[in-house]
């Protein structure tokens, strides 16, 4: 008995053994070793109706209350082939046809819009849809329809057109851009190189833009959240997915996103967007004087010390700031009591007076200060370029 319990132990100690150096030098020799490459994963229950226990986070909330009302905008135009000389022949129109036939170029550009009210009203810019004759809408939920153009603004670049479908339609909320800050986490919502709807993230990189060149009002807000060609006239919204901005402009030499687009504010589009509405085209104050910013030779030229305003540098015959008795050189100081210490100040105060109502003009001529009478006239409407 002896024997066969030490015959035992030592096929034991002896198997032990040999596990031992093949978990040491081979181990994937081993039946239940885990090989390289494999991991432990976890996924998160799923609820009886098939979704996630997760709690909603992040933007998604912002995103899914904004995006029903961000539509896709396609234009198509009609381009005329070139005048034939011989089409007055008959023998040649018989033979050839009519060569002057026009041919639609449909989905010639796209862009970006959003609704605004339930009705169909759509905001968008007005270089989406400035050269289109034919317009088409596609909506977040897949409906098409056919927009015809209320009325736009080149020196917004805003516009309002309008479809006619069914039922209510998603309007989106107006937030509060007044209130916005640097830093701001915000979502661009548009149709990106016609990809269809897209949601990208950024923060607001900086306010009140001004100076680009793109429009002749410009307050805009700049951002990085990713912009992009069909982006155009798309909603820049905030954390609870109100609109703060309509996406305008990039900055891209190549076409792409450089993390620098360009929103026009919820306030000025509102504004712009009721009078069109309203009246079908937005009517604004008009002085008739051109002025430039005081530099500090300006200044020291004509001993301004630290006199806040803008020099007069010019004045249209028959003006409001002619009749009123504005002359060149003159230092404008206020209008209305408000203080006008450069040109985008100056250019807001007075497109914001209604045409017809006689303003206060302080000046500065020959160093004393001055009171003049402006009855504000109606600006006139930009030239088609």
């Amino acid at each position: 008995m002896r024997k066969h319990w030490l015959l035992f132990t030592q096929t034991v100690t002896v198997a032990l053994a040999i596990l031992f150096v093949i978990h040491t030098l081979k181990p994937e020799l081993l039946p239940n070793f885990a090989r390289t490459g494999v991991v432990t994963l976890y996924e998160s229950a799923m609820q009886p109706d098939g979704s996630s226990s997760a709690p909603t986070s992040g933007l998604s909330r912002a995103a899914n209350k904004a995006m029903p009302a961000v539509v896709n905008v396609f234009t198509s135009t009609v381009v005329k082939t070139p005048a034939n000389p011989f089409m007055d022949d008959p023998r040649f129109r018989f033979f050839f046809g009519d060569l002057g036939e026009t041919e639609p170029q449909s989905n010639s550009s796209l862009g970006s819009g959003v609704i605004v009210s339930p009705d169909g009203f759509i905001l968008t810019n007005h270089h989406v849809v400035e050269a289109a004759d034919q317009i088409e809408v596609a909506l977040a939920d897949g409906r098409k329809a056919r927009a015809h153009v209320i009325g736009s603004d080149p020196e917004t670049d805003l516009a309002v057109i309008k479809i006619d479908l069914a039922g209510n339609l998603p309007a989106i909320t107006f937030g509060h851009p007044e209130l916005s800050h640097v830093g701001d986490m915000v979502l661009a919502i548009g149709n990106p190189f016609g990809v269809g709807q897209t949601v990208t993230m950024g923060i607001i990189s900086a306010l009140k833009r001004d100076h680009l060149g793109l429009n002749t009002f410009e307050s805009f807000i700049q951002t990085d959240a990713a912009i992009n060609p069909g982006n155009s006239g798309g909603a820049l919204v905030d954390v609870n997915g109100n609109l703060i901005g309509i996406n305008s402009a990039i900055y891209s030499p190549n076409g792409g996103s450089l993390g620098i687009g360009f929103a026009i504010p919820a306030t000025t589009a509102k504004k712009t967007m009721e009078q069109i509405i309203k009246k079908g085209s937005v009517t604004r104050g008009w002085l008739g004087a051109g002025v430039q910013e005081l530099t500090p030779e300006l200044r020291e030229s004509f001993k301004l010390n630290d006199t806040q305003g803008v020099l007069i540098t010019e004045v249209i015959r028959n003006s409001p700031a002619e009749l009123a008795g504005v002359q060149p050189g003159d230092i404008l100081l206020t209008i209305d009591g408000q203080p006008i210490n450069d040109w985008n100040a100056m250019l807001n105060t007075v497109t914001n007076l209604p045409p017809g109502k006689v303003a206060t003009l302080k000046l500065m001529r020959n160093g004393s200060e001055q009171l003049f009478q402006a009855k504000i006239g109606t600006r006139p409407k930009p030239k088609e370029q």
